[in-house]
């Protein structure tokens, strides 16, 4: 035979005496996180700095240098948004004119087109750059408005 005891059935469930009582919440009343501090807005030296990087930042790291001071310090400046948009804006159709000198390099006119980008990208920038940092609103003359 064998050694476990024979099928015991279990009482039925009952349901306990006293009804349920809700508890406090864990941690009192307090919330998950902070509220964010309200952000002051940017002087006007800080305006023109942050600008100006947006448009030289574009050199050497391309669209998220313009990206990164439109996300973070747009919000705190009209000036700063309207030139570090700008500045995104343009890396984008830099970016694009990267592309179209890479797939005509097959055909040789992109090879043209390489110096004709890099130092087109190179001079409007530095040109967007100080006009941005004596305060001046800038333009470039050759950019797809794809951000706004």
């Amino acid at each position: 035979m064998s050694d476990q005891p024979p099928f015991q059935p279990q009482q039925p469930y009952q349901a306990p005496q006293q009804p349920f009582q809700q508890q406090q919440p864990f941690p009192p009343q307090q919330p998950l996180y902070p509220p964010p501090a309200a952000v002051a807005p940017l002087s006007p030296a800080e305006a023109r700095q942050w600008s100006m990087l947006a448009h030289l930042s574009g050199i050497l790291f391309g669209f998220l240098g313009p990206l990164v001071v439109m996300l973070v310090f747009g919000p705190r400046d009209g000036f700063t948004k309207d030139q570090s948009t700008e500045a995104l804006n343009f890396q984008i159709t830099l970016m694009i004119g990267w592309v179209a000198a890479i797939l005509l390099s097959a055909v040789g006119i992109g090879l043209l087109l390489f110096p004709v980008v890099w130092i087109g990208g190179l001079v409007l920038s530095i040109m967007a750059g100080l006009a941005a940092n004596n305060g001046q609103p800038y333009r470039y003359p050759v950019c797809l408005r794809l951000v706004s």
